[in-house]
């Protein structure tokens, strides 16, 4: 079935992979960026390209969707606004407009920002308060917490689990974009929370040992 899948963050290295993987599959990818300039680039991915900022209102973005997949983020400019209130903002919208599937792109340390390193304590309480938040709401949630990005490209294959390690690998972003498209066939994952780095397994099959723990 053809769903529409708004994509926040669509213009990001994640989101880029995600909109194309959906408009790959036939879904249509609604690619939710901010700045006008950036409608071209996401359309030529085969995404649906729409206008909004996620500090502001995004009800006209959401309307309509089957979905979320977030993968926006402030790139540390000011995780409070962005990676936590933008999210929540975003979270309030969905519930709003009646979406039910929302799949989070979160970060490995969220569940101890105080036991990561000092740079990172800001933006891993913000996203973990963004989690909580989600966890929280009405919708039918997916958090992935993926280690360290990077420009690698993807293998296709993960290790998942629930403590897996802030320092135990990382994992390139299109491999985690996978992951986040995947996640949302998997009706068994709603409420889950796992982490995600490089691995052995195939994505799909990764993903199927973790509703049953």
């Amino acid at each position: 079935m053809t769903r529409t899948v708004l994509v926040a963050g669509a213009h990001g290295q994640v989101g880029q992979h995600v909109t194309e993987l959906l408009a790959e599959r036939g879904d249509t990818a609604r690619a939710m960026v901010r700045d006008p300039g950036q409608t071209d680039e996401v359309e030529a991915l085969g995404g649906d390209p729409v206008v909004a900022d996620l500090t502001e209102d995004v009800a006209d973005a959401v309307e309509g969707c089957d979905a979320i997949i977030f993968a926006a983020g402030s790139g540390g400019e000011d995780v409070y606004g962005v990676d936590r209130d933008g999210a929540i903002n975003l979270i309030d919208a969905a519930e709003d407009a009646g979406v039910d599937r929302f799949v989070m792109l979160s970060s490995m340390g969220a569940d101890d920002p105080e036991s990561g390193p000092d740079a990172l304590e800001d933006y891993l309480i913000a996203k973990a308060e963004a989690d909580e938040y989600l966890r929280q709401s009405d919708l039918q949630e997916t958090i992935v917490r993926p280690g360290e990005l990077t420009t690698d490209s993807g293998t296709g294959t993960v290790e998942v689990g629930d403590d897996i390690g802030l320092d135990a690998g990382d994992i390139p972003r299109e491999d985690v974009a996978r992951t986040l498209v995947v996640a949302l066939e998997h009706d068994e994952l709603i409420g889950e929370t796992f982490e995600l780095l490089s691995g052995d397994e195939p994505i799909a099959e990764a993903l199927e040992t973790i509703a049953p723990r």
